[in-house]
């Protein structure tokens, strides 16, 4: 079996697509699995060190605004379609999967052109524009989250490594910790933007680094790998506790199991992380797009399993006043762990893997 994974740009778009090459191999050692995605995303390194040849294709960016480059998309699509396409002919694949983004709109008209069986898979509650074309001519349609509005929808949850899936934070956080440079034995907040940082996440919480510091607090903070360079960043200030500050973090395993508490954006992997890890978090949902942040993060926030802070509410002063007190309730945060916890399926891989062979195989 032949298979193509179109997705990049963020974590949010290769993690899910990582996990489905890794159970789609589990099942049959012997698939051949190729990923497409941009020059300019985060694919271009995580793809290769999982193992998986990547071939790549021109970004074609949807720009909110009139103008320029409003104007130009469609003979960038064009073009775009044309190179996914030779990547379909010469690897001739079985079935094509997309996860949206700029990556997949051009690969979902071009598998269609070839009457290709096509899967799509929505990670957010509110779908793209990308996968809303895609999911009218697909065979099959997947998504992460219940009820969410597109057509012919499956659900079946996220796609998680299972590092992820499987974790027991409380049998590796003393080593997750260490991993770190961080004290076992300290309370510990954890805080990330995701892979592309989050500026207003950076400001607030290095601005109450004295507060959290005095509770006893250390933190672990992810800050994207343009964050220090940000006009806006200033160092937290010394106060004898931990603060460690990392571009990005590869081990998003250790980092889950090092919190009691994560503050973070709400994109649908950070959401179905933490929820499916018991972490407790605070989440900020991005201030512009469509508002699928927002929509992501509510059935943990209902549940009591995360705050939800709209951005321009997450200051320095609110993280001093309310993380101190929340992680130094280890009832009220084990409460929140579980309840997260109860909502995420799991095996939301294995789901997708089979529902791909299954196209792949009437295919054949």
């Amino acid at each position: 079996m032949k298979v193509l994974l179109a997705g990049g740009g963020t974590a949010g778009h290769t993690s899910p697509l990582l996990a489905t090459a890794d159970a789609l191999r589990r099942h049959d050692p012997d698939v051949a699995i190729t990923c497409l995605g941009t020059p300019r995303g985060l694919e271009n390194r995580v793809v290769p060190e999982a193992g998986y040849p990547l071939e790549l294709i021109p970004p074609v960016p949807l720009p909110r605004k009139p103008g320029k480059d409003l104007a130009l998309v469609p003979a960038r699509l064009r073009g775009a379609v044309k190179a996914a396409g030779e990547v379909i002919d010469r690897l001739r694949p079985d079935v094509v999967v997309g996860y949206g983004g700029y990556v997949s709109m051009p690969v979902y008209l071009a598998a269609r052109r070839r009457k290709l069986p096509l899967v799509v898979h929505e990670q957010n509650a509110l779908p793209g524009i990308a996968n809303k074309v895609g999911a009218r001519f697909a065979t099959r349609v997947a998504v992460s989250f219940p009820d969410t509005p597109l057509r012919k929808a499956e659900y079946v949850g996220l796609p998680l490594r299972p590092m992820i899936a499987g974790l027991d934070r409380v049998a590796l956080r003393g080593e997750a910790r260490e991993f770190f440079g961080l004290d076992p034995a300290l309370p510990t907040l954890v805080v990330t933007g995701g892979s592309q940082g989050a500026r207003r996440l950076n400001r607030s919480v290095t601005g109450a680094a004295a507060a959290l510091g005095a509770r006893g607090i250390q933190v672990l903070h992810v800050v994207g790998p343009k964050g220090r360079d940000d006009a806006s960043w200033n160092d937290p200030v010394e106060t004898g506790r931990p603060y460690v500050v990392l571009p990005f973090v590869d081990r998003m395993d250790y980092a889950l199991a090092a919190a009691d508490l994560m503050i973070c954006r709400s994109g649908a992997n950070s959401v179905v992380e933490a929820a499916a890890s018991g972490v407790p978090s605070i989440f900020v949902p991005l201030p512009i797009g469509n508002g699928e942040q927002a929509l992501n993060a509510r059935p943990v926030v209902d549940a009591g399993g995360a705050l939800l802070v709209p951005d321009g509410d997450l200051t320095a002063d609110y993280v001093a006043d309310t993380v101190p007190d929340l992680i130094g309730d280890p009832e009220r945060l084990a409460a929140m762990g579980a309840a997260a916890a109860r909502l995420i399926p799991k095996d939301a891989d294995d789901k997708l893997a089979a529902l791909i062979r299954e196209v792949a195989g009437g295919a054949r």
